[in-house]
């Protein structure tokens, strides 16, 4: 479990690519306070990490994970945003985010907004798909960052990001055209199963 508060910006040291899938190596400080088999956030995606070596660990990113998120996309030398899974004393000061990808998003306009910056995206499926999920002022997190929904329509959302957060994540540099990953709120997606079963339809 995380809480989408990005902890730091790791850098994609190597990518090994093979039939069986793709070994990531990351480069962070906060390799130091994982251990083999530890659960950590990678652009939003719950990986684990192995190869432990001074600031860098090393993460298997299987076909399942490739398909669901843009991590297939990642190049040596880019960055990530990183997260420690969350202690059961620590606040939970974003969101609850299980690091569950449930699809991908694209970035379809940047615009300044005071201090802020709005970016909209639009999500797989539309209001059939993703989208359903999303409410204005609900929570979404995008790469792993806990983000507040600003606006939603039929075929995108809109968040409002403080400079805090365009200086400590990747989103600080999105653009136009640029993928990234979606979880929507795990309790709207119990919500819809729960009542739609009683729900004749």
């Amino acid at each position: 479990m995380f809480t989408g508060l990005v902890a730091d910006l790791g850098t994609i040291a190597e990518v090994h690519s093979t039939t069986d899938g793709v070994r990531l190596a990351i480069e962070s400080p906060l390799a130091g306070d994982l251990r083999e088999g530890d659960s950590v956030a990678v652009n939003g995606v719950c990986l684990t990490a192995v190869g432990l070596c001074g600031d860098r660990f090393g993460a298997d990113v299987m076909h399942e994970t490739l398909r669901r998120s843009s991590l297939g996309e990642v190049a040596e030398g880019g960055r990530v945003n990183l997260e420690l899974a969350l202690r059961a004393d620590a606040r939970l000061g974003g969101h609850m985010v299980q690091g569950h990808v449930d699809g991908v998003g694209v970035v379809a306009g940047v615009r300044e907004d005071g201090f802020a910056r709005v970016v909209t995206i639009e999500a797989e499926g539309g209001r059939d798909g993703l989208l359903r999920y999303v409410v204005e002022k609900g929570s979404i997190a995008v790469d792993g960052v806990s983000l507040t929904v600003a606006a939603v329509d039929d075929a995108s959302f809109a968040v409002s990001l403080i400079p805090e957060t365009l200086e400590r994540t990747t989103l600080g540099n999105a653009v136009p055209g640029r993928v990234v990953n979606l979880e929507v709120d795990i309790l709207a997606k119990y919500v819809e199963k729960l009542v739609g079963a009683r729900i004749p339809s």
